[in-house]
């Protein structure tokens, strides 16, 4: 069997959507912040503006003073001094054009980047990392050509228009209308392509997403894929990916290419109709040789700030389709916005952390905004769930493109005080979404979730996590040292309560290891360390802030029974005084625990101790029968 042929099941969208458009209006905000620069450059176009208009005038005079004989003076060292000094000004102009340029990309990524941390995490289910990532780099790139081709430039460009087209009806009016006609026939061809030059460029920067989703997807999941005898087949994705890139790429130059012929064509046209004309005007004594040579030299300056306008007209085509796919990122209302609408219940008086009071909760089902949400599995299979909370059974439950179904439904219970909470049940019951709507990655369909008798949206997001402590199912170790890992939820703690916690997890032996300790990388998502390893670092970060809650999502399954009895003694001791939510693994780990609830199907089936359970809930007595592995 060929392996080139493309997967089964991914999508290729050949009709790429063309998206939100950015309007003129919204890249403003973006030069306006440089008003400074921007006021300096434009000052220092109008002086080059001026020197080089002069410039023509000496022309003529000195070719008059040459056709009459008489001695030129001191004119030839003027026209070299404005010479030199429109080269000068235009080279220190570039330079502060270059800067900006680059400052906007500064001020655009990071108000994108900003705003993309704080979104809700249902637009992250819904949308590829790589995608994010490409908006973050290749487009907000797009909008350095604003300044460095043409837009502030032209500015300049523009007086130096005006002013030679000034000097030209002077010198003479039929000339001038000639050239005025072949200019206006070429300007509207360019406006006219610019708006299809903005649509081609917001594609190919969609397809440029595509193609960085697709890399970091299969770069991801390495080993998964060479595992799977798939590197040949991911490779031929990413590559028909690349193409759709080149392809619109293509189609962009073509669109883009046009422009320049149409700016060529019109220089020759009047170029070559002026020098005709012209010469018959002279040759009729209507006007002079100077002043057609002045007037062909106007031209010439006049036919520099069009070709810039020219310029300018497509640089920012190009950045607006890159601005459009920016903007819908940053239009999008954050966590905090998103609450602007909630109104808090009243706070009741109870001595339990948490009550779920008839909660039910479905996972959002927008569609994706890119067109491009879903992320296909190794084999080929459509994986349209989201791609961070809850467990991948639990997730099944929704698929963006379709209509939500509940997957929590009238969950009723209390996590009291300083008592320890284990969640059980079969693999997708909801256990994983009950804790991320503890930590408010979701709200609610319907009914409350109360945090010491306050419902939780009407509770400030980072006040709230601050008081939780959470290890994922899957908890991420992030690259970099040991120590950046641990310091991510506490980073005022000391080196000796880094080491501390280490040790309370039995972690001293990766310390040791490496002669640099704490200092030790770690690699890219932990790979430096094995599963359990990482597991035990991810759960040491969250003792080492030692927040009052503490939610545990399967923290020892991926541990053997020395280092979950050593987990389970650091987890004791840190958990004194503290309310634990455990989402139990191992009969082990619940045998212990204050009070159990047992989730199936998106219910609460049962509430009890160990004994009590076991005699009041089947569920429950077939799981403990075959020790919670199920």
């Amino acid at each position: 069997m060929s392996t080139t042929n493309a997967r089964p099941g991914r999508r290729r969208n050949k009709d790429v959507p063309e998206g939100p458009r950015a309007k003129f209006s919204q890249l403003l905000p973006y030069i306006l912040a440089h008003k400074g620069v921007v006021a300096g450059v434009i000052g220092l176009s109008i002086v080059g503006a001026a020197a080089s208009l002069a410039q023509p005038l000496l022309v003529a005079q000195v070719i008059a003073l040459v056709e009459h004989e008489r001695d030129l003076g001191s004119l030839i060292w003027w026209l070299a001094a404005l010479v030199v000094a429109a080269a000068v000004i235009s080279g220190f102009q570039h330079y502060l054009l270059q800067r900006t340029g680059t400052g906007i990309v500064l001020d655009a990524r990071r108000s994108l980047v900003r705003r993309m941390l704080h979104l809700p995490i249902s637009q992250f289910d819904t949308r590829r990392t790589g995608d994010l990532v490409s908006r973050v780099g290749s487009d907000t790139t797009m909008l350095y050509a604003v300044m460095t081709q043409g837009l502030v430039d032209a500015v300049g460009g523009a007086l130096i228009f005006v002013g030679a087209l000034i000097a030209m009806l002077i010198l003479d009016a039929v000339l001038l209308g000639i050239t005025l006609l072949v200019i206006a026939i070429a300007l509207a061809l360019v406006i006219g392509l610019s708006s299809r030059i903005r649509v081609v460029s917001q594609k190919q920067q969609r397809k440029v997403g595509d193609l960085a989703a697709s890399v970091e997807r299969a770069v991801s999941a390495i080993r998964t894929v060479r595992a799977a005898n798939a590197t040949e087949r991911e490779a031929d994705a990413i590559d028909e990916e690349a193409r759709g890139a080149y392809r619109m790429g293509i189609q962009l130059a073509k669109v883009s290419a046009l422009v320049v012929p149409v700016a060529g064509i019109a220089l020759q046209v009047t170029f070559l109709t002026i020098i005709g004309v012209g010469g018959y005007r002279v040759a009729t004594g209507d006007i002079t040789l100077a002043t057609l040579v002045s007037f062909i030299l106007f031209l010439f300056l006049m036919i520099g700030p069009l070709g810039q306008a020219f310029g300018a007209i497509t640089s920012v085509s190009q950045a607006l389709g890159a601005l459009g796919r920016i903007q819908e990122i940053i239009d999008l209302p954050s966590e905090t916005e998103a609450d602007a609408g909630i109104v808090p219940a009243a706070a009741i008086e109870t001595d339990d952390v948490i009550r779920f009071e008839d909660v039910s909760f479905a996972y959002p089902a927008a569609p994706p905004a890119d067109g491009a949400a879903t992320s296909p599995s190794v084999d080929g299979a459509s994986n349209s769930t989201p791609l961070v909370e809850g467990s991948r059974s639990e997730r099944l439950e929704t698929s963006p493109d379709s209509d939500p179904r509940p997957v929590l439904h009238n969950i009723s219970f209390t996590a009291p005080r300083g008592k320890r909470t284990a969640l059980v049940g079969p693999s997708g019951a909801g256990k994983s979404t009950i804790l991320a709507l503890i930590e408010r990655f979701y709200d609610p369909t319907s009914g409350v979730i109360r945090f010491g008798g306050v419902d939780i949206r009407g509770l400030d997001r980072t006040e709230l996590r601050s008081q939780i402590g959470y290890v994922e199912q899957d908890a991420p170790v992030l690259a970099g040292s040991l120590r950046d890992n641990l310091l991510l939820a506490a980073p005022d703690a000391s080196d000796a309560d880094c080491v501390e916690v280490l040790r309370s997890v039995n972690l001293t032996g990766v310390l040791e290891r490496d002669e640099r300790g704490l200092d030790a990388p770690v690699g890219e998502d932990g790979v430096m360390l094995s599963g359990g390893e990482r597991q035990r670092l991810a759960i040491a970060r969250t003792l080492l802030a030692a927040p009052p809650v503490l939610l545990l999502d399967e923290s020892t399954s991926s541990l053997d029974g020395l280092n979950e009895r050593l987990l389970r003694d650091a987890i004791d001791a840190v958990a004194q005084n503290r309310t634990l939510i455990v989402i139990a693994h191992r009969l082990s780990t619940v045998v212990d625990s204050d009070q159990i609830v047992v989730v199936e199907a998106g219910r609460v089936v049962g509430v009890g101790t160990h004994d009590e359970l076991v005699d009041s809930t089947p569920l429950y007595r077939a799981l403990a029968e075959h020790q919670l592995l199920a």
